[in-house]
This record gives structure tokens, sequence and C-alpha cells, in this order.
């Protein structure tokens, strides 16, 4: 699954243990309605946001996660979480000094040769 949208909050890395780190980073989403949405970056992952600033257009590629847990009380307890597993830019803006230079129209040759009478035997 994917969720589209602009960056509004990047977490700080949070080491949960010695063995467990995470990284939230919030996006609001470009739709009718936007939605605010937390996603988690998890173990490795969580470097894959320090590239990213607040306020640019992303796509993040999620996995849901669901668990149950049973509190102390012997109640069953249901906990869903978004997490992250890659992120790109969106709408990147191109470097028109980058890019090789446009030929120009004249360039090009034009013809006036229709030989109506040839076909080719293309299905459509």
């Amino acid at each position: 699954m994917e969720l589209q949208g602009k960056i509004k909050i990047i977490g700080n890395t949070q080491a949960i243990n010695d063995k467990f780190k995470k990284r939230e980073i919030v996006i609001t989403t470009n739709e009718q309605y936007p939605q605010t949405i937390m996603t988690e970056f998890v173990q490795d992952k969580v470097d894959l946001l320090n590239n990213f600033n607040i306020g640019q257009d992303v796509k993040i590629s999620i996995n849901i996660r669901g668990r149950e847990w049973t509190n102390p009380k012997g109640e069953i307890k249901y906990f869903n979480s978004i997490q992250g597993w890659r992120i790109e830019k969106l709408n990147e803006e191109v470097d028109s000094s980058q890019l090789p230079p446009a030929a120009p129209l004249n360039s090009f040759e034009t013809t006036t040769e229709v030989n109506d009478e040839e076909h080719d035997d293309l299905p459509f």
C-alpha cells in the first residue's frame, strides 16, 4: 500500500531498547478530505528519513501491522500501526541546466510523399 502527502512532522529517532529503534513521520494527504497520518519507520529504515524535509510532497510505501495484547487485568486489547518501508519525493523539480539542449524545430524534415497504396499487416 502507499500513502501520498506533504510532510508535516519528522520526528527524531527513538531508541526503545537496545534492540529496537523507531522514527515517526506525519504527512497530510492531498485529497478532498485531507487526513493527517502518522507512519513509523523502524530499525534500519529510520535512516530513510534523513534526506527529507517538512513541506516536501512524498509517497510512502507502507505495511499495516496489528497485534493483540492482554493487559494485567486479563482484558484483551488490539493495536494497529502503520510502518513505512520506502519513501520517495514527488514533484521533483528538474534542474534544466542538467538537461541536454532541445533540437530546434527546423532541424526535422517534413515530407509530402505519402503512398496510400502501401498498407501494413497490423490487425488494428
